[in-house]
């Protein structure tokens, strides 16, 4: 699915449909400043993650999503990435504007919806109480927001019907994975968390795929392909996309060096640190730094 990038009030698509403020799908090829800075907001919010890896705050906890990763962020919430940028990776997101919430009934989804009263009330109390940001692996979604996106793009006899008829399918295939999923446990496999944890205890080691495979107990092949298949991302430069946000962290520390952050890191230098952080971010760490700085 190729980018594009939907906005009430701006594009012919969503005249009809003045409850859907944003639907877009964004390919993201570098770390850009201050580009996804933590706001709250009144809208309800979709995001499918199709691939990469990204670390987003959402309420006052730390999220790290994957590809099919499904996140809510309910009206009101705080949401933005842990260190205020977009990291590399293809997000698609659906921005809906929602009733005022009845405290009785808490029934957000408007009246365009063809679901009766009780399922919409039922399905708006499922999303305040399981109190879930992110449902693991909800590949159903993928096809829902292209065909979404086909629809509304090719206008179609009956295409007013059916985009807000897979808004609803959405929404039913949210309540049922909220009525499933155990919230304690996500499908990513715990062993690649905990991969993760390690790695970055020791980013200054120059690990290999070997060393990395061998932390979860798996051959080098083996390994690869997991790590593939959940990241979309060959397991080493899924290390530099960890070893990169720590060091955005890091560059928000005045009085460390760049050379000392590129080391601490696990680059080679500070060469090979500043040419890889500006290919990922399209600036050096000096100008990054500066940047940041700026705007705080």
């Amino acid at each position: 699915m190729n980018q594009f990038f939907l906005e009430q009030g701006i594009s012919n698509e969503l005249q009809e449909f003045r409850h859907v403020i944003e639907f877009a799908l964004k390919k993201n090829s570098t770390i850009q400043l201050n580009s996804l800075n933590i706001t709250a907001t009144g809208s309800l919010r979709i995001y499918h993650i199709i691939d990469g890896k990204f670390e987003w705050i959402i309420g006052d906890q730390h999220h790290i999503l994957y590809p099919d990763d499904l996140v809510l962020i309910l009206p009101g919430q705080n949401f933005g990435g842990a260190n205020g940028v977009m990291d590399v990776g293809t997000v698609c997101w659906l921005h809906l504007e929602v009733e005022k919430p009845d405290e009785a009934q808490k029934n957000l989804i408007g009246k365009w919806s063809m679901l009766g009263n009780n399922e919409r009330v039922t399905i708006a109390k499922l999303l305040f109480l399981n109190n879930t940001s992110v449902l693991s692996k909800v590949k159903e979604a993928g096809p829902l927001f292209q065909e979404l996106r086909h629809e509304l793009s090719s206008q179609q006899i009956g295409y007013k019907t059916r985009v807000n008829q897979l808004i609803d399918e959405l929404f039913i295939l949210i309540a049922r994975k909220l009525t499933h999923q155990d919230n304690s446990y996500r499908d990513f496999p715990q062993t690649f968390l905990k991969l993760e944890t390690r790695l970055r205890q020791n980013l200054a080691h120059h690990w290999t795929v070997e060393e990395m495979a061998g932390l979860v107990g798996l051959g080098t092949t083996s390994f690869t392909e997991k790590v593939k298949n959940y990241t979309g991302f060959s397991p080493l430069n899924y290390l530099i996309t960890i070893r990169i946000s720590e060091a955005i962290k890091l560059l928000k520390q005045q009085e460390l060096s760049v050379t000392d952050i590129a080391l601490d890191t696990g680059f080679y230098s500070s060469q090979h640190f500043s040419t890889t952080f500006k290919k990922l971010t399209g600036y050096t760490p000096s100008e990054f730094r500066k940047r940041n700085s700026s705007n705080n």
